[in-house]
């Protein structure tokens, strides 16, 4: 649907230098430009997350993907996690021309069968008690290293989707339609998890591990749960609870710290409303203007809460280029990750579609950069 924004910015880059800009802007809105408030720079950089190794090193730094996550260095504190191991992770990315932004902790987006820690929401002790301490000593080594951010989940489910459906050009794009998902799914190996214990040990791990990070400047940037579920409902006796826009207000407000936050993905946060084309910009403000968007995970989707698909940056129902105006405005400074795209038949491992999209990030990055007067 937004397909024509790339084309526009892609072929009037030189249009868009930033007299020209503020020009057209003061058309528009017929105002002179001498009676309106500066715009706030453009500070966001397209970021990925998925590859840090030499291999791809060098194809991100050639199409100006300048700012990285990397991989899992391990999924247990080891050398690999040491200070010594982190800093080699980071001088080798730099020697691309590249700056680690963040890193992942074992605490991925697997089922909680395959988490690297699942102790810290079954909450069984002494383990979870360990789990922590192992998690709060790779924040503490990180800042030593110079890691100035770490993602994480705090999930049961995993990412579960119902499917692909065919998009544009036969690509395939990832779907989740509650009502096609299985009638009596199985229990996760939890057990039911009402939302109150579910919250008990998302507070129990936020209170151990955010004063650590904030004593070491290191911002700890969670994801939602993708994709939310009907609440009373929930999906294999989990309330998911990180699973709605109110749930991830409470997530924020449990413990008050500049680097308490959200790996804030846009896609996963669309997939919780009836109209993301509509109300995702206000969902933004809310965070971005408290200052707990570390990074996006700039994606678009086609449908709604419990029914949806997602779609090419360009194809889904958001206005990606008015998105990233919004982040603009409240000053999010942190990447642009495209951490899913469409399946194409031809493109191993998605790298075209990858390509496509940082190419796409860059040229609306540039568009509203030129808008700053």
């Amino acid at each position: 649907m937004y397909r024509r924004h790339f084309l526009q910015i892609a072929g009037g880059c030189a249009a868009l230098a930033a007299g020209e800009a503020r020009a057209i802007a003061d058309v528009e809105s017929g105002t002179p430009a001498s009676s309106r408030a500066p715009a706030p720079r453009a500070l966001m950089k397209v970021g990925t997350q998925h590859d840090s190794s030499d291999e791809t090193l060098p194809i991100l730094a050639a199409l100006g993907v300048n700012n990285i996550c990397s991989r899992l260095p391990s999924a247990k504190l080891d050398e690999e996690w040491s200070v010594e191991g982190l800093m080699r992770l980071r001088e080798r990315v730099e020697k691309f021309g590249i700056a680690l932004d963040m890193v992942p902790l074992p605490l991925s987006s697997n089922e909680i069968s395959k988490s690297e820690n699942p102790n810290i929401l079954l909450g069984r002790t002494p383990e979870r008690d360990r789990e922590i301490d192992d998690i709060c000593q790779m924040i503490r080594n990180a800042a030593r290293a110079g890691i100035p951010a770490l993602k994480y989940n705090l999930t049961f489910l995993g990412v579960p989707r119902t499917g692909t459906e065919p998009g544009r050009g036969g690509a395939r794009y990832s779907t989740f339609v509650y009502d096609k998902a299985a009638a009596d799914p199985p229990l996760t190996e939890a057990g039911p998890v009402s939302a109150d214990l579910y919250w008990e040990r998302i507070t129990y791990f936020l209170q151990r591990v955010i004063p650590v990070a904030e004593e070491n400047k290191v911002k700890m940037a969670c994801h939602p749960q993708d994709p939310g579920m009907p609440p009373g409902k929930g999906f294999r006796g989990v309330e998911t609870v990180l699973g709605s826009v109110e749930g991830l207000k409470r997530f924020i407000s449990i413990t008050p710290s500049a680097y308490h936050g959200l790996n804030f993905c846009q896609g996963t946060v669309s997939e919780m409303l009836e109209r993301p084309g509509e109300q995702i910009f206000d969902v933004i403000r809310y965070f971005g203007t408290r200052k707990k968007i570390f990074n996006v995970h700039f994606r678009n989707i086609r449908g709604r809460f419990l029914d949806f698909r997602e779609t090419f940056i360009d194809d889904g129902d958001v206005d990606m280029l008015k998105a990233l105006r919004v982040y603009k405005e409240v000053g999010v400074d942190g990447m642009m990750m495209p951490d899913h795209v469409p399946s194409i038949t031809g493109d191993a491992r998605g790298a075209q579609a990858f390509a496509y999209t940082f190419g796409y990030i860059k040229a609306l990055i540039a568009a509203v950069a030129a808008e700053h007067t």
